[in-house]
C-alpha cells in the first residue's frame, strides 16, 4: 500500500483505529506465487524447445528441398518395409524422397508397386522422384513411369559421357510433362539444365561448388563422426537450394 493511500486512511485522534481487512495482502501474495510460476513455465517451456533444437539432427528451411535418395544397391526397401523408410524420413526431416527404382537397365518394380509407393509417399505429405542409375549409353528411360502420379523423375547418370547424359536429359524433358525433371551428378560444372541439379559434393573439399540455384549433398559413410555429418549438413542447406543424403543405408548404418 502506497504512502498516500495510507494517509488517506489515517483514524482520527481519540477514535480506535479501523481493523485492516487481511484480504489485500492475500490477493497480493497470490499474484505473486502466480506471477513466480507463470514465469517457471516460460522458462521450462524455452529450456524444451532449446533442446530439441540441439539434438536434432536435421533442420529445415522454408521452400528448400530436404531429399532423402534410396539405393537399391545398398538396401532394398520394397512393399514390405515402405512405411518404415517413409516414417523415419518423416521423423528427420526430410520432406523429398529420390526412390530408386531402376538399375543398370532393369525396372525393379511393378507397375501396381510403383502407384503404390507413390500414393502412400503422398499420403504421408513427402513428395517422391522416381530415380534412374544409368551405367550404359544403351540403356534408355522407362516411359511407363511417366503417368503413375510421382512428383519428378531424377536421372543418376554420371558414369556415362557428356553427350550420353544430354540426350537422355533431352528424352526426358521432350517426353514427360507430368512433373519435373532432377539431376544427381558429381560433375560440378555440368551444363545441363533439368528443373532441380543437384551435386554430390560429399567431400568437405567440394564446398566451394555449393551456391544457390543448386542442391548439395552429404553422404553419412564418407564421414567420421555425427558432428562432421551435422556440420556439412547445415553448410549445404545453408547455401544453397537444399539438401539431399545420399543415402538411407548410410543414415541406417551410422546411426547419424
Amino acid at each position: 500500500m502506497s504512502k498516500g493511500v495510507a494517509s488517506k486512511n489515517k483514524a482520527k485522534k481519540g477514535t480506535p483505529p479501523k481493523k485492516r481487512s487481511p484480504w489485500p495482502v492475500i490477493i497480493g501474495v497470490v499474484v505473486v506465487i502466480v506471477l513466480i510460476s507463470a514465469g517457471a513455465l516460460v522458462l521450462t517451456q524455452k529450456s524444451k524447445t532449446s533442446t530439441t533444437a540441439t539434438t536434432s539432427v536435421t533442420g529445415t528451411e522454408s521452400g528448400k528441398l530436404i531429399i532423402l535418395y534410396v539405393d537399391q544397391g545398398n538396401a532394398l526397401v520394397d512393399t514390405s518395409n515402405y512405411t518404415t523408410f517413409l516414417n523415419f524420413a518423416k521423423a528427420n526431416g526430410f520432406n523429398t524422397v529420390f526412390f530408386q527404382i531402376y538399375r543398370s537397365g532393369d525396372l525393379l518394380f511393378s507397375q501396381s508397386d510403383l502407384t503404390y509407393f507413390v500414393n502412400t509417399a503422398h499420403l504421408e505429405n513427402l513428395k517422391i522422384y522416381f530415380s534412374l542409375y544409368f551405367t550404359a549409353s544403351s540403356q534408355l528411360i522407362p516411359t511407363s513411369i511417366y503417368t503413375l502420379g510421382e512428383d519428378g523423375i531424377n536421372l543418376d547418370m554420371s558414369t556415362l559421357s557428356d553427350s550420353a547424359q544430354s540426350n537422355l536429359l533431352a528424352t526426358l524433358q521432350q517426353n514427360y510433362k507430368q512433373g519435373k525433371t532432377a539431376i544427381t551428378t558429381t560433375n560440378f560444372t555440368t551444363t545441363l539444365k533439368p528443373d532441380i541439379l543437384v551435386l554430390e559434393t560429399y567431400s568437405s573439399t567440394d564446398q566451394s561448388y555449393i551456391h544457390s540455384g543448386i542442391v548439395a549433398g552429404v553422404e553419412p559413410l564418407a564421414l567420421s563422426t555425427k558432428q562432421e555429418y551435422t556440420s556439412q549438413y547445415q553448410y549445404a542447406l545453408s547455401n544453397s537450394d537444399g539438401v539431399m543424403v545420399f543415402d538411407y543405408y548410410g543414415l541406417l548404418k551410422t546411426g547419424y
